[in-house]
């Protein structure tokens, strides 16, 4: 019986979707720091959330209808980035290369 690594089977998988999900948690902190301080605040936290989320902020901006506050914008990015990383999960999963969830005796 030979022992396998599930990170380094399946490095694709995992560098993709922990990519997804730091764009995903950075906008929910933007998001978070947003309501709390106030807007152009020279915080570093927030101006390196901003850089990193701000194509993502925009592309998003321009799906989303336009009653939607500003300030929203960043939460509706959350769903989205969610949505893209089930959406990469299944897809990885459907072609065979996303690792199998096992449960208890899995193999």
């Amino acid at each position: 019986m030979t022992e396998s690594n599930i990170w380094w089977d399946y490095w694709y998988f995992h560098l993709g979707n922990y990519a997804l999900a730091v764009l995903m948690y950075t906008l929910l902190g933007r998001f978070a720091l947003s309501a709390i301080l106030k807007p152009g605040s020279p915080n570093a936290i927030l101006r390196g959330f901003r850089w990193l989320t701000e194509p993502i902020v925009r592309a998003v901006r321009f799906v989303t209808p336009s009653y939607v506050h500003d300030k929203f914008v960043p939460l509706c990015g959350f769903f989205w980035m969610g949505a893209a990383r089930f959406a990469f999960y299944v897809v990885m999963f459907m072609v065979g290369l996303a690792p199998k969830l096992g449960g208890i005796g899995a193999e």
